[in-house]
């Protein structure tokens, strides 16, 4: 097993077992987490306590994954906080707009344990 429990991951997804999912695989590879099911949640929960990476769903209440992502990226000490979208929606417009708003990168739903698995180590270990 990994140790990176010096790396915070902030889960933000409104289906609860995406959440435990994501959940799943951060503590599989040694990271802290928090986990929230709103965007607006999300929104304060990550500049109360800036994490190392931000997991965020685009279909949350209040504010959208893509709304929490570009107003994360006006507070200059966000600039290092890694964000990875994921939607059900794949397609080349759903990826332009997330990275637009300042996402590190995208991933699509369904996804395979061992994929975020994957991922999460890449975006934390650059």
């Amino acid at each position: 097993m990994n140790t990176h429990s010096n790396k915070t991951i902030l889960i933000c997804d409104d289906e609860p077992n995406i959440r435990e999912s994501i959940r799943y695989a951060a503590v599989k590879e040694g990271y802290q987490y928090k986990m929230v099911g709103d965007g607006l949640v999300a929104y304060e929960t990550a500049c109360a306590d800036i994490p190392d990476l931000i997991v965020l769903d685009v279909g949350m209440p209040n504010l959208t994954g893509y709304e929490v992502c570009k107003k994360l990226r006006q507070h200059p000490e966000m600039e290092q906080t890694k964000v990875l979208i994921l939607t059900a929606f794949g397609q080349t417009e759903d990826k332009i707009k997330a990275f637009n708003v300042g996402a590190t990168d995208f991933m699509t739903k369904p996804f395979s344990p061992r994929e975020l698995r994957a991922k999460l180590n890449e975006l934390l270990d650059k």
